[in-house]
């Protein structure tokens, strides 16, 4: 496989600092609030060279992603209503629901293959996966793939 066709979803404390920088690069020119790479730059402290060789390769999850199937999984408490509280906040999201599969829970514990669209309209994904997450009883947060 072509090493340069790989992605890898890497979370945001992982990425060293120039990347991160980049990324706001990026938003300050996207935006319209920076009307030039140089003014962009600048603001942010990093060189032009670094800009350039990274600029096309690191964004934030959100902005690449719409249209396509995310696939995560996570164990899950055996609760009551837990699961639907999941659905909710992906509905909340504004994602699509294409997939649901749960497991018979063993030791109290459920594991859940739940597949979204992300629509035009989907908040951000990492307010979805974030909200999911800080929900009470959600354990092993994943995701599979991104298609």
């Amino acid at each position: 496989m072509d090493n340069e066709s790989k992605f890898f979803m890497v979370k945001k404390k992982a990425l060293p600092e120039i990347l991160l920088k980049v990324v706001e690069v990026n938003q300050l020119l996207n935006s319209g609030r920076k009307k030039t790479i140089c003014e962009a730059i600048d603001e942010i402290g990093i060189s032009r060279s670094s800009y350039y060789k990274y600029k096309d390769d690191v964004f934030p999850i959100h902005e690449k992603i719409q249209g396509k199937t995310i696939t995560f999984v996570m164990e899950m408490e055996d609760r009551p209503g837990l699961l639907s509280n999941v659905l909710k906040v992906v509905a909340d999201c504004n994602a699509n629901i294409l997939s649901i599969h749960q497991s018979i829970p063993v030791n109290h514990i459920a594991l859940i293959t739940l597949s979204v669209l992300v629509l035009p309209n989907t908040n951000d994904v990492t307010e979805l996966f974030d909200r999911i997450g800080e929900a009470g009883g959600i354990h092993n947060l994943k995701i599979v793939s991104a298609e």
